[in-house]
């Protein structure tokens, strides 16, 4: 939604510094390719580089930000967190698209479904049995609801997300494509030269503003729920194994992988491809850094990297040292050669 430059810094709380307080601005654009019309932001000094040629119309920046060469046709729009105030701004000028309270006339209901205020379901979504969805919330095409789901207000299920029976799900939840809500865990016993399947009866429980990435699983506990607190968010192609007690506000990277049965606390933070056996216990606000093969407990607040999983000074240090490694094995081989050639001369003494 278009906007002038003095709409735009009132609403985002920020003083406005050159420019033209009537200019239109139209969307938001990074740094490096802003265009006229556009407003961008500037927070650190390594894209200082980029403000010189740039034809942005206005741009982010923080309270005393020294900034050279800004162009007589840019504006700077200074406030006390540029960051927050840019991405208002982006929502300001990119607004969420609505959709209208209707159930699409390809979408199956079960009879005993039920439905808030001003709800949207998109053609060929499935709703099961006693499932209840919240004021405002929307299900959008061919997403499947099971028999038994609660989601909450304000949720959006993008299209082809599978939620399975008996599903929570708190206000304020966005699910994206492809994700499954609820499936079976992965619990076998071997007995008689065969993998017996462990019942999977229990469920999975997502508190308020909770996000789920694209073809993320997270599966249903075995007898009780894997549950995820509130403000906790999931990227894409992550998976979630049965029975996980996940904090609020974790996060979690593409492509991390957690065990069974996991307790993750609070503000944690997992980055890509981590690793996590089963039975472990992150603690608050610790940081598995990317790629960490995590076997035993994390302590609360410390960071660790490797695999095994280790505090990241010392990884550090051990990568370090492996790299050396290589001139190492030559120095060893010179001083062996170098006794090889001593040892006649010692022999014949």
């Amino acid at each position: 939604m278009p906007m002038t430059l003095e709409e735009l810094a009132q609403a985002c709380n920020a003083r406005i510094e050159g420019g033209d307080p009537t200019a239109l601005l139209t969307s938001a654009a990074d740094i490096s390719s802003a265009q006229h019309g556009q407003v961008t932001q500037l927070t650190n000094s390594r894209y200082n580089k980029y403000i010189k040629g740039s034809a942005a119309s206005a741009c982010f920046v923080a309270e005393g930000f020294a900034l050279p060469d800004v162009p007589p046709t840019m504006a700077l729009l200074v406030c006390a967190d540029p960051e927050m105030g840019f991405i208002h701004a982006i929502t300001l000028l990119h607004p969420e698209r609505h959709y209208p309270p209707a159930i699409a006339p390809q979408a199956v209901l079960a009879d005993t479904v039920s439905l808030g205020i001003g709800v949207s379901i998109g053609p060929y979504a499935v709703l099961g049995e006693h499932s209840q969805i919240g004021d405002h919330s929307a299900v959008l095409a061919g997403a499947y609801i099971g028999a038994h789901v609660t989601i909450g207000k304000h949720c959006r299920i993008h299209p082809y997300a599978v939620i399975y029976d008996d599903v929570v799900i708190g206000d304020h939840v966005i699910i994206h494509a492809g994700a499954v809500i609820g499936a079976d865990g992965f619990g076998y016993k071997f007995r008689n030269h065969q993998h017996i399947k462990v019942p999977q009866v229990g469920n999975v429980v997502l508190g308020d503003h909770v996000e789920i990435g694209a073809n993320t699983c997270i599966d249903r506990g075995a007898l009780g729920s894997t549950t995820l607190g509130i403000g906790s968010k999931i990227d894409n192609l992550v998976q979630i194994g049965h029975n996980n007690k996940i904090g609020r506000h974790v996060i979690m990277c593409g492509q991390v992988g957690v065990s069974g049965s996991c307790q993750i606390d609070d503000y944690a933070i997992l980055a890509g491809s981590a690793g996590i056996a089963d039975h472990v216990h992150i603690g608050q606000g610790a940081v598995v850094m990317a790629r960490a093969g995590v076997a035993g407990d994390i302590a609360a607040q410390t960071q660790v990297f490797g695999s095994p999983a280790k505090d990241k000074r010392v990884a550090y240090k051990e990568q370090v040292a492996l790299s050396k490694l290589p001139e190492l094995l030559k120095k060893v081989k010179y001083l062996e050669e170098q006794l090889e050639q001593l040892q006649p001369q010692t022999e014949s003494r």
